[in-house]
């Protein structure tokens, strides 16, 4: 596996994936991710730095073109919607995604409090596309579309 972590401008070495998701004010749910794909030939972007410097004014702009570059490049959009928090930033995304032709695992928490928001908009776009309710589902449906790349 390769990891690339934002604002890293590291080029993928192999089948690429995106880890769109919450990230303030959840659990580390990208960490447990990788971890579980550790073993494959994969390259992952992941937009949760182990320090964002809060401070920097320039860093939200950066952090924001990066994840927008990223999703874009990318073999495969992944999203995962956490019960802490909304997500409006990754529902924006989700909603963009959905638009292109493109590989995507998404999975939402069952106490997501927006759950249904998600399974509606996703069904109304792109019908094929199967919600998974748990980090273990969603991580087997990314390692599954990685192998058909």
């Amino acid at each position: 596996m390769q990891y690339i972590e934002a604002p890293s401008q590291r080029k993928a070495k192999y089948v690429s994936v995106f880890l769109a998701g919450g990230i303030t004010n959840c659990q580390d749910w990208q960490t447990y991710v990788v971890d579980k794909l550790k073993n494959e030939k994969i390259t992952i972007f992941n937009p949760r730095r182990k320090n964002f410097p809060i401070g920097d004014s320039g860093a939200a702009k950066q952090q924001i073109d990066w994840e927008y570059e990223r999703l874009r490049l990318a073999n495969i959009n992944s999203f995962w919607f956490p019960k802490e928090t909304s997500c409006p930033i990754v529902l924006f995304e989700l909603g963009s995604a959905l638009e292109r032709e493109k590989p995507l695992a998404i999975g939402t928490d069952p106490e997501y409090a927006r759950k249904i928001d998600v399974e509606i908009q996703t069904e109304k776009r792109r019908p094929d596309l199967k919600i998974y309710y748990t980090l273990d589902e969603l991580t087997e449906e990314i390692r599954r579309l990685a192998k058909k790349l």
